[in-house]
């Protein structure tokens, strides 16, 4: 990408996005193009259409999405699935369609079978079912990684796919039972150290095993696979590490500085039971993260702390 080509990142108000943002100004990018929700609702087609035809953006960050926590996606699997699907499949169509040179569409790792063996590599996608509790999700973002793939074949497009692990950092989601893991431990044990609370209860038995990248590391690999990378198998994006939940809450007890007793509801679901990339072909690439777990959670409670309307969310 040269420094003033137009580039549109899409959903930049989120976590993944605003990051994607920051690293393109970092890197010396001066183009960037970005619509609000209330500007440009990504689920009309005639308006998504309309603005790509103005705007004829050379590159594209595919980075908006529906997204929350295993309760979230149990509670409404319809919305996850038809918002996602329709949001992608106009972005990518009108990119298509007004001759942008790139697309890079975001995932997730929840793509990848429930019980894939483990590290998970990128051909292991559609080879088992994936799991129930993000199913609509991950089929969605299917679709949108085999549509890229679909028109890289049919017309000879340079389409990308990403799928990251866990993310998390600054402007992540901390509501109280629509995030993800880590901001909700967050939230948890800062409540818990605030309210003087004797005990932290979490959901389900802490032996599920996880890996996170922070997202500013997420942010460098996107703009770094745009320049140097093309193919129509995606690109798992992580770190090649893992630790249980319980390890996780430890962690995030230690570094909110909580000190009482962790207790675990085995009632509540505890989602996949590994979930670990292969990441060596991003390390063949020459790519490789930069935070580590402890300062990552540092870095996100500070940002948590500073931004109140965050913590309300």
């Amino acid at each position: 990408m040269e420094k003033n080509e137009k580039i549109y990142v899409a959903g930049h108000k989120g976590m993944v996005g605003s990051a994607i943002v920051r690293e393109l100004k970092k890197q010396g990018y001066t183009n960037i193009i970005t619509r609000t929700h209330k500007e440009l609702d990504l689920c009309r087609q005639n308006d998504v259409e309309n603005f790509f035809a103005c705007e004829k953006p050379n590159y594209v960050f595919l980075a908006a999405a529906k997204v929350g926590g295993i309760i979230a996606n149990q509670y409404a699997p319809a919305d996850f699935m038809y918002d996602n699907i329709i949001l992608e499949m106009n972005v990518i169509r009108s990119a298509w369609k007004n001759g942008c040179k790139k697309l890079e569409f975001l995932g997730s790792s929840c793509i990848y079978p429930r019980m894939a063996p483990q590290p998970m590599k990128e051909s292991y996608l559609l080879t088992g079912t994936p799991e129930k509790t993000n199913e609509a999700y991950a089929l969605a973002k299917i679709s949108g990684l085999k549509y890229c793939e679909f028109l890289n074949r049919q017309y000879g497009t340079d389409y990308i796919s990403v799928m990251p692990t866990n993310l998390y950092g600054p402007n992540d989601n901390y509501h109280p039972t629509h995030s993800h893991v880590l901001p909700a431990l967050i939230r948890r044990f800062h409540e818990a150290k605030k309210n003087g609370s004797a005990f932290v209860t979490c959901w389900g038995d802490g032996s599920p095993l996880r890996e996170f990248l922070y997202v500013d590391d997420l942010a460098n690999l996107c703009v770094f696979l745009m320049n140097h990378y093309s193919g129509n198998e995606t690109v798992n994006a992580g770190t090649g590490k893992e630790l249980t939940i319980k390890e996780l809450a430890q962690l995030v007890a230690k570094v909110i500085g909580y000190h009482g007793e962790i207790r675990w509801d085995t009632s509540k679901p505890n989602g996949t039971p590994r979930k670990l990339l292969d990441v060596s072909k991003t390390e063949a690439l020459g790519w490789k993260y930069r935070t580590e777990l402890e300062e990552g959670i540092r870095l996100s409670y500070e940002d948590f702390l500073h931004n109140p309307t965050r913590a309300e969310r």
